[in-house]
């Protein structure tokens, strides 16, 4: 079931609420009630995938109880490898089968295996219970409340993922759930904030960008302005989509009066790739950092061990994302980006540090660096395999050529011929003319969005639906006008911004992370 689909809003979602709050002077019996909610909306997808969720919850949570009275080593180890053992079974055999058959030419004989939605966020969910159940950090071991922690639909099929100081006490409020006035006008606006950036910015670039890279699949060489259309417009593309899911989900969940922790905030601003992690799927980023990176020893070993550390813990989020070497070279991308900033920053002296973030000038030339080299390794994160990623590489530093659309002759007119007397010569698309003049001016509002609007947490700044993260500070927007408030002329125009997106949900489409 998906969130941008008329079944989840208007009847799975009413109804979920409606029988939740009328539980909720019985806290338990809300909690169960929204457990089977969300076990249900997980096999509304494959009923059979079901099952293994559960076994999942079971295990985890009898691990994680015997952890807490005995602080086994053992017992620890054969949680996560459980844990692992499970993932990588769905995720990596088909895989490690690939490996096998290009370098010894030995068959493993191994069938398609269909990869369970959202097993990679609950794996690390669990995960990390099981080892803060080790260090006694766990304080709450109801079977319920553990139960609607793993399952929890708002953030199941594609994260954030949660962590259990954060969620367990929400879920054991002991003055009930009582339906309230704020919650439901915050949440409803920060869901059409997100269901908007899904169906009307993500969903419209996203054609573009499959058209250039299925054209790279297929062995077509593109330009530079090809490459760079289709390039920036996955870049868009990604950003809206799961940036939106995670809006809807943070406002679902607030709803019914529980928030979820942030996962995003405006990482193509971020002036160095550190800030970008700070910013982009900060879950992830958390528990890569806690329980990676900080487990195979951090810095604390000496420097050479910490690049180390940054470089494996880079590979291991790479593969987190998808079983390829593309996924394998867009981690390793980022442990080297990772590697060449803290270099960088322990190369430049702190006064220095502090002389270049007053300067202008160079902000935005750490800011045009970061953002390249994030979009640059875009190309290994979507396309097909390695040949069509080198395929729009050459493409984007002008291997095949700097020619433009053949039908931007007649859409700019004299400017064309002047581009194409300058050099710049006019030629029929390869990628099927769909980087078009309409589709450069539609890319080009996607990304002034991106980059001038505030985010979703500036906006709701004042009312903090979320549950913020140290490592970021959120401040209102630049303008007044565009901080959120409980008044008619934001409910009207929230409402009217609501109906635009509920209209526009023309095909039902998936998020781009539920494959991951």
């Amino acid at each position: 079931m998906l969130f941008n689909s008329y079944v989840f809003i208007f009847a799975f979602l009413p109804l979920a609420l409606g029988v939740f709050y009328s539980l909720g002077r019985r806290p338990k019996l809300a909690i169960i009630w929204l457990t089977l909610c969300s076990l249900f909306f997980y096999g509304w997808w494959n009923p059979n995938y079901l099952l293994l969720l559960l076994i999942s919850i079971g295990f985890n949570y009898v691990v994680g109880k015997r952890l807490a009275s005995t602080r086994s080593r053992n017992i620890l180890f054969m949680g996560i490898t459980g844990n692992l053992l499970l993932l990588g079974y769905y995720k990596y055999t088909g895989f490690a089968a690939y490996i096998l058959k290009s370098f010894i030419d030995f068959d493993l004989g191994i069938a398609n295996i269909i990869l369970p939605l959202g097993i990679s966020f609950f794996t690390f969910t669990q995960i990390a219970f099981l080892v803060d159940a080790y260090r006694g950090e766990v304080k709450e071991y109801s079977f319920i409340n553990y139960a609607l922690f793993v399952s929890y639909f708002p953030h199941l099929i594609a994260g954030p993922i949660l962590h259990h100081k954060e969620m367990m006490p929400q879920f054991g409020q002991q003055d009930g759930f009582r339906p309230r006035a704020d919650w439901f006008a915050i949440g409803l606006s920060v869901f059409i904030v997100g269901l908007l950036k899904k169906v009307m910015l993500a969903d419209s670039v996203g054609p573009y960008a499959k058209l250039v890279f299925d054209a790279a699949a297929n062995g077509l060489p593109l330009t530079l302005f090809e490459a760079w259309g289709g390039l920036m417009s996955y870049s868009m593309q990604l950003y809206f989509d799961f940036s939106g899911y995670s809006d809807m989900a943070i406002g679902i969940s607030l709803l019914f009066g529980i928030r979820l922790p942030i996962n995003f905030h405006s990482p193509y601003l971020a002036t160095s790739i550190i800030d970008f992690w700070r910013c982009w799927h900060i879950t992830l980023s958390r528990f890569l950092r806690d329980y990676l990176y900080i487990a195979l020893g951090g810095s604390r070993l000496g420097v050479l061990t910490k690049y180390r550390n940054l470089l494996l813990t880079m590979l291991i989020g790479g593969l987190w994302h998808g079983a390829g070497w593309n996924f394998l070279i867009w981690g390793g991308l980022h442990g080297l980006y990772l590697a060449i900033n803290h270099l960088w920053r322990q190369w430049v002296s702190s006064c220095q540090r502090d002389q270049l973030v007053k300067s202008r000038a160079a902000n935005f030339f750490s800011w045009l660096v970061t953002f390249l080299a994030v979009t640059i390794a875009w190309t290994f994160f979507r396309a097909s395999d390695l040949n069509a990623a080198t395929l729009i590489l050459k493409g984007l530093f002008g291997m095949n050529g700097l020619a433009l659309p053949e039908r931007y002759y007649f859409d700019l007119g004299h400017l064309g011929l002047w581009l194409h007397n300058i050099g710049i010569p006019l030629k029929a698309l390869n990628a099927g003319d769909v980087i078009s003049f309409g589709g450069v001016l539609q890319l080009a509002i996607v990304t002034t969005i991106a980059f001038f609007a505030p985010n979703t947490s500036q906006i709701f700044h004042r009312f903090q639906p979320a549950l913020e993260n140290r490592s970021i500070t959120i401040t209102s927007p630049k303008s007044n006008v565009l901080a959120w408030r409980i008044n008619p002329a934001w409910a009207t125009l929230t409402a009217i911004l609501g109906l635009v997106a509920i209209i526009n949900i023309t095909s039902l489409s998936e998020f781009l992370y539920f494959q991951f």
